[in-house]
């Protein structure tokens, strides 16, 4: 969340963000922020004096009982009685102004970054760059819900039946295509020298809030309510919040983790043809990449792994590209965000497979991520994460985009994780 701090010192700027993330009534929200704030520091400080006051009254009651004049410490005593009623009273003020001020800083987005265009919608989005050459298929080509009819390799009928829609099966050779995928995106991610975790897919109320997801996601977020633990939506959560309270010392930055897990989130939408098959799940695999870095090199880090996504499109041999978000259409958590869009060939249309985004300090100000400096001082740190990569839609466009009379053919990257190289 953003810091009070930042709001007061670059109101303006905070404002304008808002205003092109088209923030509902941003100027009436910062306001109330600031107000609540102000309350709260008066508050303690009224509580502080009173205190301080209290304290200086009980040193002389002391002396005075010491001395033998009971009689006069009894009357000052009755002051003391007086302040610490005002003092609970202020003490508990406080605590409203805080907890108030915290729920109205969990409902403010991120600022975007400079570079973050204007926009409402997705259509607005601005094309960074495309890349490869989109497949020319032959007249009869087959959308790849009808692709794994054909060669039986994902059954949404039995997800149906064990789970509900949106749960899809996975069998002999797509599911083989699967496990191919995840292994060689997290052999990909280890030769780039992050380091793999496995992390669990059930998290607690605190993990949710640490990374954002909690209070803004909460609907499209599978919850367990005998034990209050959620789904995890991406992994992305637990894996940032292995950093919740926790001071870094600046050498351990850059911090570099993937890992791979079921995602699970509820808003997969009606049936269609922009939903349909794997286009949207309600389970699906991805492989997470993590960073945690210095605030100096974020943007450099954002960079870098963008570009480690695409290495990975390109030698999936699947044509792609690039788009930088625009202030309406970015996730609540983002400074900036790049998305990657396949292209599907049979449904002709672009899908997006992989998000990155920079979130600056607004994941670690409510994860408390922290790191020492050589000057002893703490700050905090900025934290990035992308899909690297999520497997549905990738496994949509390499069905659709390989397909020929004779089967469907598989990327030469993905040969020997599968032991085979054609779907027939």
């Amino acid at each position: 969340m953003l810091l009070v701090n930042q709001i007061r010192e670059n109101y303006a700027g905070v404002l304008a963000g808002l205003q092109k993330r088209n923030f509902p009534n941003a100027e009436a929200v910062l306001n109330q922020a600031v107000e609540l704030d102000e309350l709260r520091k008066s508050s303690q400080s009224e509580r502080d004096q009173l205190q301080s006051e209290s304290n200086a009254i009980s040193k002389e009651i002391g002396m005075l009982m010491r001395e033998g004049r009971a009689e006069e410490a009894v009357k000052i005593k009755e002051k003391t009685a007086e302040l610490k009623i005002q003092v609970k009273d202020l003490e508990e003020q406080n605590s409203k102004a805080e907890a108030d001020l915290l729920a109205i800083l969990y409902t403010i987005p991120n600022i975007p970054h400079v570079s973050v265009p204007a926009g409402k919608a997705a259509e607005d989005n601005e094309v960074v760059l495309e890349n490869g050459r989109i497949p020319d298929l032959y007249e009869e080509k087959l959308p790849h819900w009808d692709l794994i009819k054909k060669y039986d390799i994902i059954d949404f009928d039995l997800g149906v039946k064990i789970t509900g829609a949106g749960f899809p099966i996975y069998k002999g050779k797509g599911a083989r295509l699967q496990r191919a995928l995840i292994n060689f995106f997290l052999d990909e991610a280890l030769a780039q020298g992050y380091d793999e975790i496995q992390p669990p897919i059930l998290v607690n109320e605190d993990s949710g809030y640490g990374t954002g997801q909690l209070p803004d996601k909460e609907g499209q977020m599978y919850y367990a309510d005998a034990d209050n633990l959620y789904l995890i939506p991406t992994g992305e959560v637990p894996i940032t919040n292995i950093y919740r309270d926790v001071i870094l010392s600046e050498s351990d930055l850059p911090i570099k983790n993937v890992g791979h897990s079921p995602c699970f989130r509820r808003e997969a939408g009606s049936w269609g043809a922009h939903v349909r098959g794997l286009n949207r799940l309600h389970q699906f695999d991805k492989v997470e990449i993590v960073q945690i870095t210095h605030p100096d090199k974020s943007y450099e880090t954002l960079e870098s792994m963008c570009s480690y996504v695409q290495v990975l499109l390109q030698k999936l041999e699947l044509p792609y590209r690039v788009l930088r978000l625009c202030g309406g259409d970015m996730g609540f958590t983002s400074a900036l965000t790049y998305d990657m869009e396949v292209y599907s060939a049979a449904q002709e249309r672009w899908l997006e497979v992989s998000s990155v985004s920079n979130f600056e300090t607004y994941q670690s100000n409510r994860l408390k991520l922290r790191f020492r400096g050589a000057d002893k001082k703490t700050q905090l740190a900025h934290s990035l994460n992308g899909s690297a990569l999520a497997l549905p839609r990738i496994v949509a466009a390499i069905l659709e985009n390989n397909q020929t009379p004779e089967g469907i053919k598989m990327p030469k990257v993905l040969h020997s994780y599968l032991g085979f190289d054609m779907i027939s």
